[in-house]
């Protein structure tokens, strides 16, 4: 049995049959922002939604829309579940051993003021993981730092999310940027060159926003020179490395510079006020805690052991992200290395990818084409598994009994539970609504906006990132629906498709997936809609500042396009 999808399902219309594909999105938004649903319900609910839709609206056999959600829940749990899993584990190992005392320590050495500890950690230090990892960790382990410095929970996965947008676009080793080159045919560099064209505006807002959003507009001219320093540098070494090296390391160039810039401002500038939130009652103590510490410094080796699993994470998750590295991982490596042959063959022990029973090429798209559908299982490839060998080896550093060990891992698992479930049914909903065709309706009818497509161009990349979570994801959903759109309203392609993924970054905040990630790292499981309703605006203004940033480098500005 095939199923060939049909963007006018309904009534023979691809308006009306967009509109009631737009059904389990704006109940989504109802769920979370209005009636504040718990977020596993939400997703939950949101999948029975897309499921009954696919099959009465959009003429999809139930056992094919059926196995498109196990597909999408399955890729829920690998990857992306075992990254928060292991990356809230690693933090927890610190907790429990009273290292993250010293971490906490040895940034209140830097900085008290809250405004550039943002900076420092949502900004630039998540940045460089977005850049290393991809998918929940930067979100997962910064957010969860900050809280272990003393920001309100809630604040910590906000900020951390809307810091997240710069890098998005460039994370995982270029992975967005590359998966374009394939339906496309454009060169990744050109996409890299023209997505350093734009990001690198947002970058340097960012670190500004963030701090307004914290403080408001007067405390943040107050830290405006760090502002600045922290911008400049991430944005000036992300055009430079987008355009001259290529999409694989922005992010974890720009990070560092940015880090090592603001460090070493810091250590020669600091601000006339120290802030910090309203409600943080234990200020008198918190001062005493510093004046002791002060007294009583820790060694450079005390910190460097108590940072230990966060050098050991950085460096493991940069090899992983090493393209031949991951091949063999994997086990897909075909080259000479002895090594890598031999770390090939350890990969394909611990890497299954088996068809979807009943959906692998049962799904005819609207280009005529079968849909292959497998279930990746690649346990030692996996980014969460670089961050629980981390975990391994603090376990020997911090010299925690193998009982402890496993003990903190069960909690661990124990508090990811619902977490987890609503990160299975989101992306089973947007694996459900990719098979169906309801993704392709909605975005036929963007496409269709004329002359005003480049500005809705970044906004079909937002909707792409909303949906599946993934700006890789996405650029693969849209990429070539916006190079052909283009190509019909005499927009240049590359400009199209590099809308795709600089508005994606900006969806990241909201995707379900990301909020169910960033809640978990907090502590904050069931108050998913709290943190959407957080997010919400900021998404939708940054999403228009890229569309007319887009529409104006269509017309006036299109010598930025390379």
């Amino acid at each position: 049995m095939t199923f060939v999808q049909d963007v006018t399902a309904v009534g023979g219309s691809l308006g009306l049959t967009a509109l009631v594909a737009v059904i389990p999105i704006l109940y989504f938004f109802w769920a979370l922002a209005i009636k504040r649903m718990k977020g596993y319900i939400a997703g939950l609910t949101t999948l029975l939604i897309a499921l009954i839709l696919a099959v009465a609206a959009f003429g999809m056999p139930a056992q094919l829309a059926v196995m498109s959600a196990t597909h999408g829940a399955v890729y829920g749990i690998i990857p992306i579940g075992w990254i928060i899993i292991s990356s809230v584990f690693l933090y927890k190992l610190t907790v429990k051993t009273g290292q993250f005392d010293i971490i906490r320590n040895s940034i209140i050495s830097i900085t008290e003021d809250r405004r550039l500890q943002a900076l420092l950690v949502a900004f630039s230090f998540g940045a460089f993981l977005e850049g290393a990892a991809g998918f929940g960790a930067p979100v997962a382990i910064s957010a969860a730092l900050l809280v272990g410095l003393g920001f309100n929970p809630l604040y910590a996965a906000g900020l951390c999310l809307i810091a997240n947008t710069a890098p998005v676009a460039f994370g995982a080793i270029g992975a967005p940027i590359l998966a374009l080159e394939g339906p496309t045919g454009i060169p990744a560099i050109e996409i890299s060159k023209m997505v350093g064209r734009q990001l690198p505006f947002l970058s340097i807002f960012i670190p500004f926003y963030l701090v307004v959003i914290m403080a408001g507009f007067k405390k943040a001219l107050e830290v405006m020179p760090a502002i600045l320093v922290t911008g400049i540098t991430f944005s000036i070494t992300q055009f430079l490395s987008s355009n001259y090296l290529g999409p694989e390391l922005p992010d974890i160039l720009s990070a560092l510079v940015s880090i090592l810039a603001l460090g070493i401002f810091l250590k020669f500038w600091k601000p006339k006020t120290i802030f910090r939130f309203s409600s943080e009652q234990e200020l008198a103590s918190t001062l005493a805690v510093n004046e002791a510490d002060e007294d009583q410094p820790h060694t450079g080796r005390q910190v460097l052991k108590a940072w230990s699993p966060f050098l050991i994470l950085t460096a493991i998750i940069s090899i992983w992200g090493i393209p031949v590295v991951k091949q063999a991982l994997t086990g897909h490596y075909e080259g000479s290395n002895l090594f890598l042959t031999g770390l090939n063959s350890i990969g394909q022990v611990f890497t299954f990818i088996p068809n979807v029973p009943l959906l692998n090429n049962k799904v005819i798209n609207v280009a005529g084409d079968a849909v292959p559908a497998f279930y990746k299982l690649e346990f030692l490839g996996a980014a969460g598994t670089a961050v629980l060998i981390a975990a391994i080896i603090t376990k020997f550093i911090f010299r925690i009994s193998w009982k402890d060990w496993l003990l903190t891992f069960t909690e661990t698992l124990n508090e990811l539970k619902f977490p987890i479930i609503t990160i299975a049914s989101v992306v089973g909903y947007a694996y459900v609504t990719n098979a169906s065709g309801m993704s392709t309706a909605m975005g036929m009818v963007l496409a269709k906006t004329g002359f005003l497509f480049p500005f809705f161009s970044p906004i079909l990349g937002w909707l792409g990132v909303f949906i599946t979570g993934s700006d890789t994801s996405s650029n693969l959903l849209f990429g070539n629906m916006q190079q052909v759109t283009a190509n019909s309203i005499g927009m240049d392609p590359v400009l199209a498709v590099s809308a795709n993924s600089s508005g994606g970054v900006t969806g990241k905040m909201i995707s379900p997936q990301s909020i169910a990630v960033a809640c978990a790292a907090v502590g904050l499981a069931g108050k998913e809609s709290e943190l959407f309703r957080f997010t919400i605006k900021h998404s939708i203004f940054l999403v228009i500042l890229i569309g007319i940033m887009t529409f104006l480098q269509n017309g006036v500005l299109s010598w930025m396009i390379p």
